[in-house]
């Protein structure tokens, strides 16, 4: 098969494991990922196989994709995130917080809020309230229709005053 139609094929693969997942077949998603990945292995698909083993709670596993992906693609944001949430899933928020700073400036990263506000919610945890705010307010910024963001830098003005 030539590149360019191995990666068609791939990215066709890769989408619909996608569909599975959100129909929560996780079984059938984890297949269709890693099928893709044999034609092309992308960021992409090695963090969507990280994200599915998470709803298995396989969180070592998803960590592992991950790391996969930014092999792969160090500038592609997102296993950055989802590794500091893993991590968070774990009671492990010291490790979490600089997988959360690099989600913050990598150059391809969407949603690019949501770094922000898991670093607020760790820095909530830990009754840190300027921190907090000023994660909170960094999402707000970035992304000033975020109900989560509003609602929870509206906890901490709260806190606050």
């Amino acid at each position: 098969m030539q590149d360019e139609t191995r990666r068609r094929r791939a990215i066709e693969l890769w989408q619909q494991a996608y569909h599975h997942q959100m129909r929560q077949e996780y079984d059938q998603a984890i297949r269709l990922y890693q099928e893709s990945m044999s034609l092309c292995p992308t960021a992409e698909a090695h963090t969507f196989l990280g994200w599915t083993y998470s709803f298995q709670d396989r969180l070592d596993e998803a960590i592992a994709e991950c790391h996969k992906a930014i092999a792969i693609d160090p500038d592609f944001g997102n296993p950055y995130n989802d590794i500091g949430v893993y991590l968070m899933q774990k009671g492990d928020l010291d490790g979490a917080i600089p997988w959360f700073e690099r989600a913050k400036t990598a150059a391809r990263y969407e949603p690019r809020h949501y770094p922000y506000i898991n670093l607020g919610r760790i820095y909530l945890r830990r009754n840190a309230w300027q921190e907090a705010q000023q994660e909170l307010a960094g999402a707000v910024r970035i992304a000033p229709d975020d109900q989560t963001a509003r609602k929870l830098l509206h906890e901490v003005w709260a806190r606050l005053n």
